[in-house]
């Protein structure tokens, strides 16, 4: 019981991250199925490709198929991965959450490979990099997650299944910091393409912001000094506000606008 009262900040904290998060992901989701799916029934790419640069090319059969699948895995993932995380879910429907869990994984190793092909096999090496660490660090939390479950280790499984979802979600991370930094800095420093200082150093924060905090969360749930429980859980509702507000401009500057 007093176990539970010591951890009320981070699960106070974490309720509130979650929320803004799930809220985030399903605008994001909702944009991805309409706006890309119109597009895919109708055939015309040339409004997506204003958005997506270097999207359908004429000639490119392979690039233009995983561009595809990129984006369709991209709006199953991303609403799966959030019932994941839900613990009633997990609780009340276990067989659902292991054939989620097995599905998002598939899709996380599908999207990480498609989205190694769009970076190295089109030469966008501005963001490749980023975009090649980013899907490694996938494929590594989908083989651990995967290990821990057959285990039945489910412990150290939780941990590696979360750092899936924040590395999987780094494409929304990633339109949610460059609009916090349009808010609070203007395009000052982004550049074409994201090719400015601030751009490269928002394509790997992309994955590494979210992934470092989650660490300092579970740092803090070990901790037995209730000033610690406290900072962190304060760096995380700050950090969740932020993020907040980051949600709301993509989705009256980037999302709305094109639905």
């Amino acid at each position: 019981m007093l176990q539970t009262i010591r951890q009320r900040p981070l699960v106070a904290a974490a309720i509130y991250w979650f929320a803004l998060t799930f809220i985030g992901q399903s605008l994001f989701t909702l944009y991805i199925l309409i706006f890309y799916g119109r597009a895919s029934v109708t055939g015309d790419w040339r409004a997506a490709n204003d958005i997506l640069p270097d999207g359908m090319i004429p000639g490119d059969g392979p690039g233009n198929v995983a561009i595809f699948v990129h984006l369709l895995f991209g709006a199953l993932i991303t609403f799966g991965g959030l019932v994941q995380l839900i613990p009633r879910v997990r609780a009340k429907y276990p067989r659902f959450h292991r054939w989620n869990g097995r599905l998002y994984m598939l899709s996380a190793v599908v999207m990480s490979v498609g989205g190694l092909y769009i970076a190295w096999g089109r030469g966008e090496t501005g963001s490749g990099y980023a975009t090649s660490i980013n899907g490694i660090i996938i494929l590594v939390c989908v083989y651990f997650a995967t290990r821990f479950a057959m285990a039945r280790d489910f412990m150290r499984h939780q941990p590696w299944a979360i750092r899936l979802f924040l590395a999987v979600s780094g494409v929304w991370f990633l339109r949610v910091f460059i609009m916090l930094w349009v808010l609070l800095f203007g395009p000052d420093g982004l550049g074409e393409d994201l090719g400015g200082p601030a751009g490269v150093g928002l394509n790997y924060a992309q994955f590494i912001v979210p992934i470092m905090l989650f660490e300092l969360y579970r740092w803090a749930q070990r901790s037995k000094t209730p000033a610690v429980r406290w900072s962190v859980a304060a760096t995380l509702f700050l950090c969740s506000t932020l993020m907040g507000a980051g949600i709301g401009m993509a989705w009256l500057f980037l999302w709305l606008p094109n639905l």
